[in-house]
């Protein structure tokens, strides 16, 4: 089984809060790597209209669908929130795998794997658990450090945008209010006043509007329009990387940075918009958004659509999507492009290939919000984001800059100009004339997959290097303590387990696990529904419920009601000792409330 389940908004908050009590982590990150802000130091940053407590966020994707992936973003320090991409066609059959971070990164999978309405409610539910956070008085935040732009994302014809069921999500996201009252009526009577917090109804009013590979460029300007003028929406146009044209994209691909395997297909630039027709609908869109009263913006860049020549993805996938370093220098190529047509007249927002080196280098040249998605992907996860603010700090400190437009003024030596435009459109040429040549985006630096022992992967006993926690951007696997019993003999004192509702089998874990086999596929599958138990079969899966524990083992069936004891068979033994190590951690895993409530015997 493949398809998420949204967990209830009751049980995520109480897990949030007992989790920062008893471990010191959330949803699995360390507290010593949450972002919480610098009183000496102000990030904040404008954002159509609005502030944000930093330029930071994550890009519409993985990080960004569930509302614990929201809530973990959000705790390394992303405060313009690109939530997943949303459209009509809701109920997507995505390959699997679709993720490959072995190098630079691919991915096959684009758009949102909830419906609509469960879009929607992960939204709001994040934004809830955000401000119960930033309420508790649990965390040491700077402040106006909590200062949150949530930014929906939707896609990707004008016809699915103008359909009833994106307009409801459309209009959700503008007054979410029937949606926060039901949800505050689930939050559990021991949270006491933070069950009447005045939670946000208005999500967002700013949209990023994916435009995808391959649309029309009047399809693209119809969608602006259309939401700039029917919804008073603030609008940023993400657009492809394939608008440098075919000569010098592979220019920069092929020649400058050494990726000759890649080939990008002829179709991509033939039905993707030129960059003639991307300026006129620009400037003709400002110009709208001028009258509207409402602002425009431009993203850079999309994925790169190249030919799938790798074995990662099913066969049946031609084409993949690329990100990471070597998109980095093309989208920045674009940036430079777009500030020599109009200046610092349209803002920029920027998403590909950021990691922590190049993140204040991103922020000097003015871009607002510098998201990221492949980095978040890799070893570590959410963790890597508080290393960027490390970075920026240190940047910030040697040229003497406490906010953000300081840093733009100075960043690249005081000889720059004091106006803060024409400092974004110089650091925007010093940047960018340099970055093909840096060895960091170039393939010789990119080649190297994550290292693997050779050893197959077990259902107990992995090594436990824990990797595939971090890395998975849902917090599907995590880990209980399992001291060795002669029924059940373990090297390990902690074994891992996967949540079965946050795994999508995207296979990053996989890549990033020392051993072979898939944690995803080969650790323990917990379940808390029986459909979905069911439904997953053959593989060995436990299911949870409150009254019993069941568990199927090379498709053999054996269950335990509450308190029953295991006999003499051994699938019994192992199915007793896993309910065991799940209630012993109860607090902070998304099992233990069944667990407790199972009846006395």
């Amino acid at each position: 089984m493949s398809d998420l389940a949204p967990y209830p908004l009751a049980a995520l908050a109480r897990r949030m809060l007992r989790e920062i009590d008893t471990r010191q982590s959330i949803f699995d990150l360390p507290a010593r790597r949450f972002v919480l802000g610098d009183a000496g130091r102000d990030l904040s940053v404008r954002f159509h209209g609005h502030t944000a407590a930093t330029p930071f966020g994550p890009a519409a994707g993985p990080n960004t669908q569930l509302a614990q992936n929201i809530v973990l973003s959000w705790l390394a320090g992303g405060r313009v929130m690109e939530l997943k991409t949303v459209q009509i066609n809701d109920r997507l059959t995505i390959p699997r795998p679709c993720i490959d971070m072995q190098t630079v990164g691919y991915n096959v999978e684009w758009s949102q794997e909830l419906t609509l309405e469960e879009s929607l409610t992960e939204y709001v539910k994040a934004a809830m658990l955000i401000r119960i956070l930033e309420a508790s008085g649990k965390l040491a935040l700077a402040p106006g450090f909590a200062r949150t732009v949530f930014d929906m994302s939707v896609g990707y014809d004008l016809a699915g945008m103008k359909s009833e069921r994106v307009q409801a999500f459309i209009r959700g996201m503008l007054d979410a209010s029937p949606v926060v009252e039901h949800l505050r009526r689930e939050l559990p009577k021991e949270l006491g006043p933070l069950r009447d917090l005045d939670f946000r109804a208005r999500i967002s009013d700013t949209l990023t509007l994916s435009t995808f590979h391959g649309c029309p460029p009047d399809e693209i300007e119809a969608m602006a329009l259309h939401l700039m003028q029917d919804h008073g929406i603030h609008c940023v146009v993400k657009l492809n990387p394939t608008l440098l044209g075919a000569a010098e994209a592979r220019r920069l691909l092929h020649d400058a940075l050494g990726y000759s395997e890649l080939h990008i297909p002829d179709a991509a630039f033939e039905k993707d918009t030129s960059w003639d027709q991307a300026s006129a609908f620009l400037d003709r869109l400002h110009g709208a958004a001028q009258s509207l009263g409402v602002s425009l913006g431009v993203k850079f860049s999309n994925t790169l659509i190249v030919d799938n020549h790798r074995d990662f993805f099913p066969a049946s996938e031609r084409a993949m999507y690329l990100s990471g370093p070597p998109l980095h220098v093309l989208a920045m190529h674009l940036v430079q492009r777009l500030r020599g047509a109009f200046g610092d007249r349209l803002p920029v927002s920027f998403s590909a290939g950021i990691e922590r080196a190049n993140f204040p280098d991103a922020v000097a040249l003015g871009l607002v919000p510098v998201t990221v998605c492949t980095d978040l992907l890799k070893a570590g996860g959410y963790w890597r984001g508080f290393g960027y603010f490390e970075e920026l700090a240190l940047r910030m400190d040697a040229v003497g800059a406490t906010t953000i437009d300081e840093f733009i003024v100075r960043a690249y030596g005081e000889g720059g100009p004091a106006d803060l435009g024409a400092a974004k459109l110089r650091n925007t040429d010093l940047y960018v004339d340099r970055v093909a040549d840096d060895p960091r985006y170039q393939a010789a630096s990119n080649r190297k997959p994550p290292r693997k022992i050779g050893r197959e992967l077990k259902f107990f006993d992995c090594i436990t290097c824990n990797k595939c926690i971090p890395v998975c951007p849902n917090d599907a696997n995590f880990s209980v303590r399992m001291p060795s019993t002669p029924q059940v003999p373990v090297k390990m004192a902690r074994q891992i387990l996967n949540f079965a509702d946050f795994c999508n089998d995207c296979g990053n874990c996989d890549v990033f696990c020392l051993e072979d086999g898939g944690p995803q596929v080969i650790k323990p599958r917990v379940f808390v529904d029986r459909e979905r138990w069911l439904k997953d079969a053959p593989r060995d899966a436990i299911l949870v419920e409150a009254g019993a524990t069941s568990g199927r083992f090379d498709g053999v069936v054996v269950s335990l009601a509450a308190g029953e004891a295991a006999g003499d068979d051994p699938r019994a033994q192992i199915l007793l000792r896993l309910r065991e190590a799940l209630l012993d951690e109860g607090e902070v895993n998304y099992v233990g409330e069944l667990l407790r409530a199972a009846p006395a015997t």
